[in-house]
């Protein structure tokens, strides 16, 4: 007799599920995406629900954890879920649902962000999670056309771009905390291994921005993206750009409504929009204004 998908258990995952988790979302019609599954798992928590049938994963989900922050407010750290995905053969039956459930209890007090598509957005909302925010993906080929991509992007504000070196990184773990508000160093550090560009942006010795693209599929995500202002991440991005092929996406806080614009003006098509949405908190540490993509709306 059969267990109910009511009363499977749920386990914690490895990097040795990983090739189960690729097969759920290709299940699920999403790309397989093994380089980012790789990434979360090994920094962050995943927990899955094996299939009664003993092939595979029925539902899986990573949680990744960071913190404490440097103010009061973020003393409590944040815990961000992403890749919620349950398989298609077992789809609206409460196995998301009870997932959720599981993740909730196990974080008790702790804040909980995510980044929900419009079919996920109802399910959050049930279970206690609020709108912040929006994000909107775009991709595509990046063309430097118009005066906005005249050279040399952010000369005006003497910025300058380059490879990040292994000592630029103590100066981006502090940015990063800074403008992220909370301490995410054990994924940060992971990111000249897992990117194919690293690169920072300088303004009178001072590192003012950076930026990774790191490989997905046929197309480079750009994220993070942090930056003093737009003309810095507009030269961030110009700058990957010039050093690959594959078209580019990236994942845009919709309040930058000028980098978007600039994006779209050359050569980036808006894809989707995702809802950013919390738990615990009525809003996100951190500034804004300086955060301009996450390093992955599965991690933020």
């Amino acid at each position: 007799m059969s267990t109910p998908l009511s009363e499977l258990p749920i386990r914690r995952l490895t990097t040795s599920d990983l090739t189960s988790c690729a097969d759920l979302s290709e299940d699920r019609g999403w790309p397989r995406e093994e380089h980012k599954w790789g990434l979360l798992l090994a920094a962050g928590a995943g927990y899955g629900i094996d299939d009664p049938s003993g092939k595979g994963l029925t539902a899986a989900c990573v949680v990744t954890s960071y913190g404490p922050g440097p103010g009061p407010a973020a003393d409590s750290g944040l815990a961000a879920i992403g890749m919620v995905l349950v398989a298609e053969r077992h789809s609206r039956q409460g196995v998301g649902r009870r997932l959720m459930t599981h993740v909730l209890a196990e974080h008790g007090p702790i804040p909980l962000t995510l980044h929900a598509t419009p079919y996920g957005q109802p399910l959050y909302e049930e279970l206690g999670f609020t709108a912040v925010g929006r994000a909107e993906m775009v991709s595509g080929h990046f063309r430097a056309t118009g005066p906005a991509a005249e050279p040399p992007i952010g000369a005006a504000a003497g910025t300058t771009t380059r490879p990040a070196t292994a000592d630029d990184l103590p100066a981006i773990l502090r940015l990063d905390t800074e403008v992220f508000g909370l301490d995410r160093t054990h994924m940060i550090t992971r990111l000249p291994a897992f990117a194919d560009q690293l690169r920072v942006a300088e303004s009178n010795g001072v590192l003012t921005g950076y930026a990774a693209a790191w490989p997905n599929m046929a197309t480079h995500v750009i994220g993070p993206l942090i930056a003093r202002d737009t003309e810095t991440a507009k030269a961030l991005i110009a700058s990957l750009a010039a050093h690959t092929d594959r078209p580019l996406r990236t994942d845009i806080d919709v309040r930058h409504e000028e980098l978007l614009n600039w994006l779209k003006a050359n050569g980036l098509a808006p894809i989707a929009f995702n809802a950013v949405m919390t738990h615990g908190i009525p809003a996100l540490p951190g500034d804004w204004a300086r955060r301009f993509a996450p390093l992955t709306v599965a991690a933020g």
